[in-house]
């Protein structure tokens, strides 16, 4: 493991201040490699079994080579997003040591219309053996998006070969054709050019997308096979570039098998094929490198000093517009709340003819009371009684102040 004391961003004296240090990039696979070579082993020990029958040799030494080959990735991460479509178009860059040198790899070659000629191409005898021998399907691209339209079709196809190629006319077509079955997989198509290219003085030369052949004459042009051969191994001995409008990319760039000095070597080269071609204003959008395993952390190799591009993309906050805007904001929320707060005309006009029927009401009641007692005390009089007098009187006197106190408080 790298330590913390270990810089993993160095500057040169001469050429471009961001490069790979090679130091680095070994201690980085020496690591990686032993502890993904590590969790093999004991994945090996814990999920070793025994048969009755005996050991199949066959079954476990497909096992153990399945187990052991896994791949390694190389993780960059930009700090911008990658739009450009002519970089996001699938594409090849070559590396030291090929991830393709089984001879028992199975091939399959998606072409344009008419893979008649591709397969006359192949079964020529001046194509190589070595190769033809691998190539087991052949397949136009009318035909691929007839035959292979359900789901299990498309697994079946994917699980039956280990590496597809295509032709680069119809590669960005694939997409739909093979749809999320392959594009989730680490078996995606790799772009073979396999068109005739004229050629004037040893330049190539340019066709014009306004002089449209007639009918009888659109068929796809393929060139000698001999051209065809040398495409098909420049395909073979690179790594698969196909970048996403996002900030983190994934390139295999090696396997388990590899020793730390091949994939190393296999790094330096992808880091500077994604730098010169794939990534908008290369180093500079680089925010970091990191190699790793299938189900392993990621171990870094490069990090970047600088996490903006251009002085330009730092944008500072405005001192006098921003207080302004938000005191503006303060102001209109008050306005609207007192707005909401206040009664309308109807409503104080029915409160006001509420207070006034409640006031009759109340005054009615007690000049009834006292008209009342007053007879009351008029009729004591008469018969003489002056306590009852001086007991209806003092009703009165509480029944006239209770009265006032009431009004005070509905008033």
């Amino acid at each position: 493991m790298v330590s913390s004391t270990d810089a993993v961003t160095t500057k040169v004296t001469s050429g471009s201040p961001y490069q790979l240090e090679n130091g680095q990039v070994l201690r980085a696979s020496t690591a990686l490699l032993r502890h993904m070579k590590s969790k093999q082993k004991q994945k090996e020990e814990a999920s070793g079994k025994k048969t009755l029958i005996g050991d199949n040799d066959d079954a476990s030494d497909a096992e153990d080579a399945a187990t052991i080959n896994e791949p390694v990735w190389l993780v960059v991460t930009t700090k911008k997003h990658v739009v450009d479509k002519n970089r996001l178009k699938p594409g090849k860059i070559s590396i030291p040591h090929s991830l393709n040198t089984s001879p028992s790899l199975s091939i399959c070659l998606i072409t344009a219309d008419p893979q008649r000629s591709v397969k006359d191409i192949v079964a020529d005898p001046s194509f190589p053996t070595s190769l033809s021998s691998r190539i087991n399907k052949i397949i136009g691209y009318s035909k691929l998006k007839a035959r292979y339209k359900s789901f299990e079709s498309r697994r079946q196809l994917l699980a039956e070969h280990d590496v597809f190629l295509a032709d680069d006319r119809i590669i960005m077509r694939l997409v739909s054709t093979l749809g999320k079955t392959f594009y989730k997989s680490s078996k995606r198509p790799i772009p073979v050019r396999i068109e005739a290219i004229e050629k004037v003085d040893g330049k190539r030369v340019k066709k014009d997308p306004k002089k449209k052949p007639p009918k009888e004459e659109r068929q796809a042009a393929f060139a000698s096979p001999l051209v065809v051969a040398k495409e098909i191994e420049k395909a073979l001995n690179c790594a698969p570039v196909q970048l996403a409008p996002a900030t983190t990319s994934a390139v295999r760039v090696g396997t388990s098998n590899f020793t730390p000095q091949q994939l190393a070597e296999n790094v330096e080269a992808v880091v500077k094929g994604l730098t010169d071609k794939f990534i908008s204003r290369g180093w500079r959008n680089v925010k970091a490198i990191h190699i790793k395993g299938p189900n392993t952390m990621a171990m870094p190799i490069w990090l970047a000093s600088e996490l903006w591009v251009d002085e330009a993309d730092v944008i500072e906050e405005p001192e006098q517009e921003q207080p302004k805007a938000i005191e503006g904001a303060k102001n209109e929320k008050k306005r609207k709340a007192t707005e909401d707060e206040k009664p309308s005309v109807e409503e104080n006009k029915k409160t006001k003819k509420s207070k006034t029927v409640k006031d009759d009401d109340e005054s009615a009641l007690i000049a009834a009371r006292k008209e009342k007692l007053q007879k009351q005390k008029a009729k004591a009089l008469e018969d003489g009684d002056s306590s009852a007098a001086k007991a209806i009187s003092k009703a009165t006197q509480e029944s006239s102040a209770s009265g006032k106190k009431k009004k005070k408080s509905t008033s």
